[in-house]
């Protein structure tokens, strides 16, 4: 654990974009609504993490819980001798190419304890993006799943759905980073009419609107989370035309404001 831990700290002092993230907090933390946008491995290493209505799931430090793609979901993140810390890593569709996907049974969680197979694994996978370029970064993905299937965790392998329009659409926003981007525009993309796109949503029970707040709001946390932006300057990146109508959003959605969250992140 001592070596993963050091592995993400040198390695979170290096500029550019890592294929991980950190989260973490001096306070607890208590979120509502979180949006799950691809299958997301969490690994706690100080703390504890609650999730879902009544806290009904809950990982310890030591444990990982393996998320599949969810409109929302409640978490508690509970520091331990001042410090809550977990590592992240979102997989994509493609991630999961030659494994034996189980369709039939999908389920929404996975947990599970970390060994230090799996953290070796976590701490060369680390490692490895401060040297690998962005093209491997997938393989080095698929790895971490591939022994975790090695391991006994075969039914993470369950988690993963086939993806829909929204989740297409869902990356279409995120890559314009909360910029606007026209029905006209999007309809280009995905090469079909306005009226199609609308039915195709509709069965999926959401809208362009809806998947794209929740882009916004998504890019928010995370950013809010893992880096020292100010929160206007988050505003603005997430397309919000004033902080005072973000705050508002935010708050709405997720249960407390961005200065509220900021705060959980600083020693009293």
């Amino acid at each position: 654990m001592i070596n993963l831990l050091s592995a993400i700290t040198s390695t979170l002092n290096e500029k550019g974009e890592q294929p991980f993230s950190v989260y973490s907090s001096a306070q607890e933390q208590n979120l509502l609504n979180v949006p799950i946008a691809k299958p997301l491995l969490i690994v706690v290493l100080k703390g504890n993490k609650e999730l879902g209505v009544a806290n009904e799931l809950v990982c310890q430090t030591g444990e990982f819980i393996f998320l599949s793609n969810s409109p929302a979901i409640n978490m508690r993140n509970i520091p331990k001798d001042k410090e809550y810390y977990a590592l992240l890593i979102e997989f994509d569709y493609a991630d999961f190419v030659g494994l034996q996907i189980n369709t039939s049974n999908k389920i929404e969680h996975y947990t599970g304890k970390s060994t230090p197979t799996l953290e070796r694994c976590l701490q060369q996978f680390v490692e490895s993006s401060q040297w690998a370029p962005m093209q491997v970064w997938s393989s080095r993905k698929r790895e971490i799943i591939s022994l975790l299937c090695h391991l006994g965790h075969t039914d993470i392998l369950s988690l993963l759905a086939s993806p829909q329009l929204k989740d297409r659409l869902h990356d279409m926003f995120i890559e314009k980073q909360g910029y606007e981007l026209t029905i006209e525009q999007i309809c280009k993309q995905l090469a079909m009419s306005e009226s199609t796109l609308r039915r195709k949503l509709k069965l999926e029970n959401t809208s362009v609107q809806a998947i794209k707040d929740r882009a916004r709001l998504g890019l928010a946390l995370h950013l809010l989370q893992t880096t020292r932006s100010s929160i206007g300057l988050i505003a603005d990146k997430c397309g919000y035309q004033s902080q005072s109508r973000f705050s508002e959003r935010f708050k709405k959605h997720f249960g407390l404001t961005p200065s509220e969250l900021r705060k959980t992140k600083m020693t009293e």
